[in-house]
Parts: C-alpha cells; structure tokens; sequence
C-alpha cells in the first residue's frame, strides 16, 4: 500500500501544470549556475596548474552547484509538502483517506516516499550535468556520490518537517510558511552562532549536509538526519492518529 501510495503521489504532483513550470525554472537555474562555475575554473586553470594539490573540476565545480541545489530545496520543499496532508483537509478528502483500510504509517511513508522521488527526479540534472565534465577531465566521483547520498538525506529530512506541519493545519499556505519558517529558523541559527561546538549548528540540517558537500562520509551526520526524519515522521503519524480519534 505504501508503494500505491507514493504512486498516487507522484502521478498527482505531474499532473499539476505549475509542476513542469518548476521542473523547467530548476534546470535552468542548475545549468546557469553550472556554466558559470565551469567558466571559473577554465579561467583559473592557469593559476591552479602551479599547485601542487590543487583542487579538481569536481571540488571547483561539483561542490558549490550541490550546495546550491541545498538551499533551493529548502525553499522549494515547503511549497510541494504544505498540499500533502493540509490539502486534503481542505479538500475534505483527508476524511476518505482516514476511512481507508490504511495505517497512518501507510498513510504518511506513502506521501513521504512519493515526494522524495520527486523531488529526487527535479534534481537529477545536477549529477548527470556533472557526469559530463568526465569527457574532458578527471572526475572525483567519490566526492560526487558523497554529495548525492547528502542532498538526498537532506531531502528527507525537509519533507519530513513539511509533512508533519502540513498534517497540523487545513490551510496549505500556512503549511508552506510554516515549514519555510522551521527550516529557515535552523538555517539563520546555525550561521548566527559563534561558538564553534554550539547547540544551534547541530541541529541544523545544513550544518551536516557540509561534511558531504566536502566529500565527508561521516556516520554521525548521516544517524543525525535518520533520526531527524523519523522524528517528524513519527509526529506526523500520531498527528493523524488524533484526527481518526476525534475527528
């Protein structure tokens, strides 16, 4: 059922008109940004030459582009979440689909998966963008496959905050504001705080996504974002189990 769930989700999200404008504006921005940090690196090629450890295409190139890609889906996230469950609230579907023979864990892991494929297609230009600077150079996949399984993880974790806040209010707008503002919040407050071990960066999902933007594979980041997305998941699903109780 989670399977026909998340498919449901998908063939919904491209059926919407505004899903292609998306699709299109995302690539765009990718292979602008993407040209221009190829442009750098062809300029500076003289430069790094005379070093002995210099950085490749892959680090000049591979690094910024994902970072980009991190806080475009920070921003983009919300705006595909806030209709998962707010909107079937508002659409007085979400009843029906209580009604189903469907657990919330169903319910919820249907939604989640659904849009996390998503949101992995619309991002599916940055790594295959980056897969043709091996015609022409050495590519450091281990830095690019350490990027991937990062934005992914990062992914995740935004969806999981936007469903959680989508299943606590009927207005869609509200839940895109909402989950705009939690993911935003752990943002500003990791660049705010000063001190290097504070509080305030661990908890930010950016501030882990750095180590694999660096080509970092370390377990504690990739346990915290587990563990961040379950937690929000796990508050989805008891979010819903309050509305099958009292309606």
């Amino acid at each position: 059922m989670i399977r026909l769930l998340a498919v449901r989700e998908l063939r919904s999200l491209f059926a919407m008109p505004s899903t292609w404008f998306v699709l299109a504006a995302l690539q765009f921005i990718f292979a602008w940004f993407f040209l221009e940090l190829l442009q750098v690196f062809l300029d500076i090629q003289p430069q790094l030459a005379q070093l002995a450890n210099a950085p490749g295409a892959t680090a000049t190139v591979a690094t910024p582009l994902f970072n980009l890609a991190a806080l475009l889906l920070m921003m983009l996230a919300p705006m595909f979440t806030m209709r998962l469950i707010a909107e079937e609230r508002r659409n007085q579907t979400l009843a029906l689909l209580l009604s189903a023979p469907l657990a919330n864990r169903q319910i919820v892991l249907g939604k989640f998966f659904g849009l996390l494929i998503f949101l992995a297609i619309l991002t599916a230009g940055v790594p295959l963008m980056l897969c043709t600077l091996a015609l022409g150079t050495h590519l450091d996949f281990g830095l690019l496959l350490g990027n991937m399984l990062g934005l992914l993880l990062l992914t995740a974790s935004y969806i999981a905050v936007g469903l959680y806040i989508s299943a606590l209010t009927a207005q869609p707008v509200i839940a895109a504001i909402g989950a705009l503002a939690v993911l935003a919040g752990l943002w500003l407050a990791d660049i705010a705080a000063s001190a290097e071990n504070s509080l305030l960066h661990h908890l930010s999902p950016l501030y882990h996504f750095r180590n694999f933007n660096s080509g970092l594979l370390d377990s504690a980041d990739a346990a915290y974002f587990v563990l961040f997305t379950v937690m929000f998941l796990l508050l989805a699903m008891k979010r819903l189990q309050n509305n099958r109780r009292y309606g």
